[in-house]
């Protein structure tokens, strides 16, 4: 099939079949004789793999070890196992991070409670006076 099929078959565009060719987490698809990518079914599955692996927020390097235990078919899957425990603890903590956003987020909006003119909003003033040092710093796995 070409590019664009590929695409419409996998619900993407045609940039993210090339951007994850481009990141070698698809192989490179063989030629036809007019130059044309011609992908296989292969490459769909490869491709829904990839898409569903970043439905679940996982990483490129983190969809590469997968991809590298798939191509090992017979081995223990307990590499599988590690890696999915790790990315869960990564959510985990991301969600932690992002409750602590929302209160620092809620406790802001508190601080206006009126229509006024922007220069007298409670949020402004309170973002004006925001020390940076005081946001959290991130330990997950996206940096």
């Amino acid at each position: 099939m070409k590019i664009g099929e590929l695409a419409q078959a996998a619900q993407c565009t045609v940039e993210t079949v090339r951007y994850y060719e481009k990141e070698s987490l698809l192989p490179e698809p063989a030629r036809t004789s007019g130059n044309y990518r011609d992908y296989s079914e292969l490459h769909l599955e490869r491709l829904s793999f990839i898409r569903n692996c970043r439905a679940l927020d996982m990483t490129h390097q983190e969809i590469r070890a997968l991809l590298q235990l798939m191509d090992q078919p017979e081995d223990n899957c307990h590499s599988v196992n590690n890696l999915l425990d790790a990315h869960i603890e990564h959510v985990s903590v991301r969600i932690q991070e992002l409750l602590k956003l929302e209160t620092q987020l809620k406790t802001l909006r508190q601080q206006c409670q009126s229509e006024q003119a922007v220069q007298d909003c409670g949020i402004v003033q309170g973002l004006n006076n925001m020390e940076v040092s005081n946001t959290p710093e991130r330990h997950t796995h996206l940096g």
